[in-house]
């Protein structure tokens, strides 16, 4: 057993083949990790208990005590604990199962040192992140009791949300953006849950689904006979929500007309119901939303500029599904629990193949897209497990690929061209010669492509 000492992370490493464990501790070693190895999960099991560790990096095939059992114990001693799994004999499977019982990441051998590098950073990273937001928990009194629940082990959306919430507390505005589905109005709730205005209203509207005249009287209200039809006052949502939050969605849909109007109730902190003259004082923190690029609508005379900045004092960008993969199988598990309960089947599963497909597709509707697809699915499942024909056939036949834009740019051709052949290595297991095949170019030239979009080091062809 060998250690070395840091302040970067514990990493405790386990392999029966000593040349494996030798190159990747100096690897790790390298990167500054205090650096634990086992020859044997017998014997890691032994320092699990002594010892504490951030990340543990197990091979899954060994004898007597194998990789998933080190997994199972690693999540019972210390369920904060990364735990990432090496082998020599990957299967979808086996993938799909160490997933389910809580593993970090898993690599197939032979592997690249730069890759269980990377892997293991991540894994640090996570690690590093979910203390401070344990933290951050305690320190706004275990706000966390009251919800909302936010599923995710992707490190972008963790740092999402340790930036949510420290933000949550302040009187700041935030603007919330990303596509259509990524979760908006949650990420406001939770916002609004952190916040010290938790215990007063909050309200939210669609700016994009009514026309001007009936936005105007959901956010502001109006007087007995300011309209036909006005048979009595009634206060709008802005003046309700006094004390509390209001949320904005699609605030890119809103007339230059409103948003003037809103723009005064920044400035001013009242509001006018329609048919009064008299000024309402409000106390409101206000989250707004879109999914476009506001910047572009301000170019294009669409927006004003100066309501833009009066939102856009913290910025929020959430991440679409296409980019959090890792959290598909655990948003997809939430989902089924959800609507089996709620629809009164007894499915608790999903197949190997459909979890395939569902995590090789793009989801242009993001992550209610993934809600809609297993609510069918539990619907339709024959047994107790979701398999690929309880899918969507655009689903597991792969027609539909989304283009997205990438600091506020489509991608260019070239762009385009690495990302299928980023594509295609993973779907083909980073075998080189059947990407080749697929591709219909030769391995010189896949070669030159990868040398040529920086992809990995021209330094041989291994496959």
């Amino acid at each position: 057993m060998l250690e070395s000492n840091s302040n970067n992370g514990r990493l405790l490493i386990i392999d029966d083949e000593a040349a494996a464990v030798e190159n990747l501790a100096h690897v790790c070693r390298k990167q500054g990790y205090e650096v634990t190895t086992r020859m044997s999960g017998v014997a890691a099991l032994e320092v699990l208990d002594k010892k504490p560790f951030d990340v543990v990096l197990t091979d899954l095939q060994m004898e007597k005590v194998d990789g998933m059992a080190v997994l199972r114990r690693v999540k019972e001693v210390s369920p904060q604990t990364m735990v990432i799994l090496i082998t020599g004999f990957a299967t979808l499977d086996s993938a799909i199962a160490a997933m389910k019982a809580g593993a970090f990441h898993y690599i197939a051998k032979p592997f690249r040192l730069d890759e269980v590098r990377e892997v293991v950073r991540k894994a640090m990273e996570m690690v590093r992140l979910r203390q401070e937001n344990q933290q951050l928990k305690q320190q706004l009194g275990n706000n966390s009791q009251r919800g909302p629940y936010i599923i995710t082990q992707d490190i972008t959306m963790q740092r999402l949300l340790a930036t949510a919430r420290q933000v949550a507390p302040t009187e700041t505005n935030v603007l919330i953006t990303g596509e259509s589905g990524t979760g908006k109005e949650l990420l406001a709730r939770f916002l609004h849950t952190y916040s010290g205005r938790n215990d007063k209203p909050f309200q939210a509207v669609n700016c994009g689904a009514l026309q001007e005249e009936l936005l105007a009287n959901e956010l502001f209200g109006h007087e007995k006979g300011a309209y036909t039809g006005a048979t009595e006052s009634r206060q709008g949502l802005i003046e309700a929500a006094d004390g509390g939050t209001v949320f904005l969605d699609e605030i890119a849909e809103m007339s230059l007309g409103m948003q003037v109007k809103l723009l005064r109730v920044i400035q001013e902190r009242e509001v006018q119901r329609l048919g009064s003259s008299q000024a309402i004082a409000v106390d409101v923190r206000l989250i707004a939303a879109t999914h476009r690029d506001l910047r572009d609508e301000i170019a294009a005379g669409r927006f004003r500029q100066d309501l833009y900045y009066r939102l856009d004092v913290v910025g929020l960008q959430l991440p679409p599904l296409a980019e959090r993969r890792d959290d598909v199988p655990l948003l997809a598990f939430y989902f089924l629990r959800k609507h089996a309960a709620r629809m009164n089947r007894d499915i608790d599963d999903i197949d190997s193949a459909a979890m395939a497909s569902l995590l090789d597709y793009d989801y242009p509707g993001n992550i209610r897209e993934l809600e809609n697809i297993i609510e069918r699915g539990v619907a339709l499942a024959q047994g107790r497990h979701l398999s690929v024909a309880d899918l969507p056939a655009i689903l597991v036949e792969h027609t539909v690929q989304v283009v997205r834009k990438k600091s506020g740019k489509l991608p260019t051709l070239a762009e385009r061209e690495a990302s299928y052949i980023r594509y295609v290595l993973e779907r083909s297991g980073q075998n080189r010669t059947r990407a080749a095949k697929i591709l219909g170019i030769d391995r010189v030239s896949l070669w030159r492509k990868l040398k040529k979009y920086g992809m990995e080091e021209a330094d041989g062809f291994d496959d």
